[in-house]
């Protein structure tokens, strides 16, 4: 590795280093201020989880161990994969203890915290897979075999006063759930104190950043007055009239919802969403939990859409 390179990783690290440490900082004041006007029991369990009500739960780690990561995403460095040693479980934990005090793994007992697990590395899973590899070990096996879209169909650039594109900087897919467009970029930028809308590249070379805007994808709803995904999964959303006549319901159904809207939902059982579903199921049953827990409203195929997309800004592919 030439000097340029090795001082470009290093500046990555730092800069994914601040990162944590600023949100770290914040969640824990604000965690804090919280668990002081509403007499909450408040929890430390370490450097993972602290500051918190729900770091009195199990911490990731307690539930979802390294093997279980492995076992998961088995291929992810086969030779044919495209992001060989990128995507590792010290990343995936050290971004989780960002969040957990949030509630990230650590909302309700066991069973749904395990669920939590399953559901987004479901999506994660599902978003970065391989497409086609059928044999050896089936498409299961193959999530995180991506970190970026390989050949970009659009250059994902949009009109925006706020995020405006920033010349030489590429919007298409990056992450573990992929982020496309500048206006994303720039607000998952802005919620993790980290320029991502000048440096997006930043999202396929660190990989517990990757994780950092997937989570924070999952726990920050796209609009006010809507549920993140998170909140519409462990049970925290209460949908409103209007929500359940358009079919609307808290479960893992929902999660696609706010996550792609009607890329993926109320277009029926399309091979699009059936194949996520297929990853959070196969999850469970792989991490000792079942199916068979799966919750109510596991599907979208009816869902009126919470943010309808413009047809010109839908992603053109998933990896």
């Amino acid at each position: 590795m030439g000097m340029r390179a090795k001082v470009t990783t290093l500046l990555i690290i730092v800069v994914a280093a601040a990162a944590v440490v600023a949100l770290l900082v914040l969640r824990a004041a604000t965690d804090e201020v919280k668990g002081k006007d509403k007499n909450e029991k408040i929890c430390n369990a370490g450097w993972e989880c602290s500051g918190s009500k729900y770091c009195c739960n199990q911490t990731v780690s307690k539930l979802f161990q390294v093997y279980q990561f492995e076992e998961l995403f088995k291929k992810r460095n086969a030779p044919i994969a495209h992001a060989v040693g990128f995507w590792d479980y010290h990343s995936f934990i050290i971004a989780a203890s960002v969040f957990e005090p949030l509630g990230f793994g650590t909302t309700g007992g066991k069973l749904m915290q395990m669920k939590e697990i399953a559901a987004f590395l479901g999506h994660v899973g599902a978003k970065t897979n391989c497409g086609d590899m059928v044999v050896d070990g089936g498409p299961w096996a193959w999530g995180l075999c991506y970190n970026h879209e390989m050949s970009p169909k659009q250059d994902y650039c949009a009109k925006d006063e706020k995020y405006p594109c920033v010349d030489g900087a590429e919007y298409y897919g990056r992450g573990a759930i992929p982020v496309y467009w500048n206006y994303n970029y720039g607000r998952i930028g802005d919620g993790l104190k980290v320029d991502l809308l000048h440096h997006p590249e930043y999202l396929e070379q660190n990989a517990t950043l990757a994780f950092m805007a997937a989570m924070w994808q999952w726990m920050t709803p796209v609009k006010e007055k809507q549920p993140s995904a998170h909140d519409a999964f462990v049970g925290n959303w209460k949908p409103t009239k209007n929500d359940t006549l358009e079919h609307r319901l808290p479960g893992f159904g929902a999660t696609m919802n706010i996550l792609y809207g009607d890329i993926v939902c109320g277009n029926g059982y399309i091979d699009a969403m059936n194949n996520i579903i297929s990853y959070y199921q196969n999850y469970l049953d792989e991490m000792g939990v079942g199916r068979e827990h799966s919750g109510n409203n596991v599907d979208c195929a009816e869902q009126k859409p919470f943010n309808p997309s413009a047809p010109s800004t839908t992603p053109s592919s998933s990896s």
